[in-house]
């Protein structure tokens, strides 16, 4: 298994509009993927700004790249995310699951 995170942050205020973005468009339309196994949406306050990491979780690069398209390290980011987060990373970066303990 394969996890992909990608980083972000956003002003206090808009970082629950990202979340309710992240739910109701972002992770449906994940599900829908041959390969996708899964999805947290990661959260941390600090000075004012809260820190975002996204860690989907896929089967393969190809089941990725369904996602991302042909370079699987491109960030997908809609003008919807776009116009409440301050700042995200361009990339994404991919970690082979060495261990998993989740119940």
């Amino acid at each position: 298994m394969i996890a992909r995170i990608w980083r972000a942050a956003a002003e206090a205020a808009k970082a629950d509009a990202y979340q309710a973005h992240f739910a109701a468009k972002v992770a449906p339309h994940l599900k829908q993927l041959t390969g996708h196994q899964g999805a947290y949406l990661l959260r941390r306050e600090a000075d004012g700004t809260v820190e975002i990491l996204a860690v989907t979780l896929w089967d393969s690069v190809e089941a990725i790249q369904q996602f991302a398209g042909p370079d699987p390290t491109r960030a997908i980011v809609e003008p919807e995310s776009r116009a409440v987060l301050s700042v995200s990373d361009d990339f994404a970066r991919h970690y082979d699951v060495a261990y998993t303990n989740v119940r």
